[in-house]
């Protein structure tokens, strides 16, 4: 490979070379094991940026290894590339470059192409390994998606685990598999065409394994506080170094296609360029030109300037969550108005009016944040804006881990969904979701007897805005039986009513990917409009006279609805009349047809009897 990781243990002829920052150490020595026993010590060579770095002759691939800190503490490689017995014993030395790629007519995927199903490993199959994962490819690439996204595999503590505490960011985690068990799985993806994402986190580490501290108090500021703790101290070099390093290794050494950035607000950097920049820059320069690699950031701040190039003081990203989207829907279906849906309402127009500008918030007044928030989206094109009707945080951060089909009736959620993989944006489905999965996916974790405790306690404590749930009931994080019921059941999908909802889906994607994904998808070839206030109306407009011209009406109420499509211009049909492309109650997709919906094309009226979608078109 061009690229070589400048830290942790790298294979060369004739050795190990090891590379560890410790600016607070004296005296670094790399000690090497044999079946769980020391074998052999190596003092390092401290340089003057305070890394310590030797060769260790004789070592290679599988030598498990430690670093004792001035003749003290004994601790893991903070850059280990793998964790065989977890996040508090030996590291163990990887080499990269035997593993034999069959890519190299991959080029990644453009972002006008993407459409993202978010994956954990853990409870995605039986086995929930990498390796088992394989054998889901093929769905996914009849299914119409076309970017695989990771939730974060980087170790963690115990067995199971969301991954967003992890502490060994360069360790997929053993419990998943190999290092190279994840290669095939990429690799793999990649000769069926579908993109993969790697879900990341640099706004913390988790507290159960982390011994950044013991090499360096730099590694952590107290002049920035997230929900975690001290923020990460992006004012050091070496720290960034480790960070942007990071980043670097997932697009070389795994050949990831992009990477989603996790709660990006809770970076903090008054360097420029911003450390995210600085990825951007530095992973883009070391990858040939033929390769796409897209980054995309979860944000709560809606700050279009993330988008904007790293020269005008933007962070030349890709893309970001726009969790609006989620949120107005979620309102507008269930009625939710604890947390931050009470800055929501729900309504068409404000459904339409996030459609119109990417997200709601542009500066207004946020009563959840108790202050103004966001700015305007400006005329960035929709694919940079990630819409979803749920994701992990939106069905696992509630208090049973229930997903929308299981809050709303399937005419409702059918709708929905029409509206998401339809609009223009870029749409992300949580697993299971396109055949309304039964199972829950919930909160769990795997931390010792003390942490686990508190992290149980915490949870219960989590949800008293919900007045439905005591405390009890609420399931344990650290109860097998709670990761165990957040496991997908793949043979579901074969029975009404998941058999239906899947068929809607594939037809959805099969609709996007030949017609949505090849026209102009600018702010100006559409328009949402609140057509009642129950009815939502989406027109997509020709560009340059090419393609169809579309337009969606989705009822959001319960009630009877009718709608005469030559009350306004932008619904009125013209000589041609509109011609029926799919319609959500459709008895295919488990609906009741013409008891569901009547449209009457040569009066231009549309009836629904309940919630519905239909997609038109000229």
């Amino acid at each position: 490979m061009a690229w070589q990781l400048p830290i942790g243990a790298n294979v060369e002829d004739g050795g190990v070379r090891f590379r560890v920052w410790s600016p607070q150490a004296q005296r670094v020595e790399v000690v090497l094991y044999h079946d769980g026993k020391e074998v052999a010590t190596q003092a390092l060579r401290r340089d003057e940026e305070a890394f310590f770095v030797g060769l260790v002759e004789g070592a290679g691939a599988d030598t498990q290894y430690q670093y004792r800190l001035d003749g003290e503490k004994t601790r893991p490689d903070p850059a280990s590339r793998f964790q065989p017995r977890g996040v508090h014993g030996v590291s163990q030395v990887v080499n990269p470059n035997t593993f034999k790629w069959t890519d190299q007519q991959w080029h990644g995927v453009t972002a006008d192409k993407v459409v993202i199903y978010e994956m954990h490993v853990g409870t995605a199959t039986s086995a929930g390994t990498f390796a088992t994962l394989i054998s889901k490819l093929d769905y996914l690439k009849e299914l119409g998606v076309t970017v695989l996204e990771l939730m974060p595999v980087a170790d963690f503590p115990g067995e199971r685990g969301w991954g967003y505490d992890g502490v060994y960011l360069y360790a997929p985690a053993r419990c998943y598999g190999q290092p190279d068990d994840l290669r095939r799985l990429i690799d793999a993806a990649h000769a069926r065409g579908l993109a993969v994402f790697q879900d990341v986190v640099y706004n913390h580490l988790g507290p159960d394994g982390n011994y950044l501290r013991d090499y360096s108090l730099d590694y952590f500021t107290d002049k920035y506080k997230t929900p975690w703790g001290d923020a990460l101290n992006y004012s050091c070099k070496a720290v960034r170094e480790f960070f942007v390093s990071n980043a670097l290794f997932w697009a070389h050494e795994f050949h990831v296609d992009g990477l989603r950035l996790d709660a990006t607000d809770t970076i903090f950097d008054e360097e420029l360029p911003h450390i995210l920049g600085e990825i951007s820059q530095r992973v883009r320069a070391t990858l040939p030109a033929d390769r796409n690699f897209l980054l995309y950031a979860e944000d709560s701040r809606n700050l279009a300037m993330m988008l904007d190039t790293v020269e005008n003081k933007g962070y030349g990203l890709d893309g970001i969550w726009a969790d609006d989207f989620h949120h107005t829907v979620r309102v507008g279906v269930n009625h939710d108005t604890h947390g931050y849906y009470e800055d929501y309402t729900g309504s068409t127009a404000e459904i339409a009016a996030t459609l119109n500008q990417g997200w709601t918030y542009q500066g207004e007044w946020s009563k959840y944040a108790g202050k103004p928030r966001g700015g305007p989206a400006g005329n960035a094109s929709p694919t940079h804006y990630v819409h979803c009707i749920q994701n992990h945080d939106q069905i696992g951060n509630r208090a049973l881990g229930d997903r929308l089909n299981h809050n709303v009736g399937e005419a409702a959620f059918r709708a929905v969904s029409t509206l998401l993989l339809t609009t223009p944006y870029t749409p992300l489905l949580f697993m299971g979701q396109e055949w309304a999965a039964s199972t829950p996916w919930q909160f769990f974790t795997d931390h010792d007897d003390e942490l686990g405790r508190l992290v149980t306690e915490g949870r219960r404590n989590e949800f008293p805005h919900v007045s439905m749930f005591e405390p009890e009931l609420v399931p344990d994080p650290q109860y097998l039986k709670t990761f165990e019921r957040s496991k997908l059941k793949w043979d579901e999908r074969a029975y009404s009513p998941y058999s239906h909802v899947f068929k809607l889906y594939q037809d959805l994607l099969r609709f996007r990917a030949t017609t949505l994904t090849s026209r102009q998808r600018q702010r100006d070839s559409f328009k949402a409009m609140a057509l009642s206030p129950q009815l939502l109306g989406l027109r997509y407009y020709q560009s340059d006279g090419q393609g169809d011209e579309l337009l969606l009406v989705v009822n959001f109420g319960e009630d009877n609805q009718s709608y005469n499509l030559y009350e306004r211009p932008e619904t009125a049909p013209g000589s041609q009349g509109w011609q029926t492309v799919l319609f959500s109650e459709d008895v295919q997709y488990g609906g009741k047809g013409n008891a569901a919906f009547e449209y009457n094309k040569q009066e231009g009226v549309l009836n629904f009897k309940g919630p519905g979608a239909i997609l038109l078109k000229i």
